[in-house]
């Protein structure tokens, strides 16, 4: 798996996390996740929004239209119980699955 695909896997865990400290508009989630990831993460409009309208779709997000600082009309994302919920699911797997991860690529650690 090279690494769009598992940035795109990734996607939702990371999108609620980010959430999680607040409301966000699209190009805003994409410099964050630039930044955090130290540019590793390049995310595009064109992938980013699908994921959020379907993110939105099955109720793990809402958006909301508003006036921005720069006086700009644009829908902000939130994250709703539902998807505090979800996110909590999402980091249990991924806490499992780094842990795997970490002991099958460990040479002392490795098993037959």
């Amino acid at each position: 798996m090279n690494l769009k695909n598992l940035a795109a896997a990734s996607a939702k865990p990371i999108i609620l996390s980010l959430l999680l400290s607040g409301e966000s508009y699209g190009y805003q989630i994409i410099k964050r996740v630039r930044n955090v990831s130290g540019g590793t993460l390049e995310w595009s409009n064109a992938m980013l929004y699908p994921v959020l309208h379907r993110m939105e779709k099955d109720g793990f997000i809402r958006s909301e239209w508003k006036i921005s600082e720069e006086n700009r009309m644009r829908k902000y994302y939130f994250l709703s119980d539902r998807g505090l919920k979800e996110l909590k699911a999402e980091k249990e797997q991924w806490h499992g699955l780094q842990e795997t991860l970490r002991k099958l690529l460990s040479p002392a650690e490795a098993v037959d």
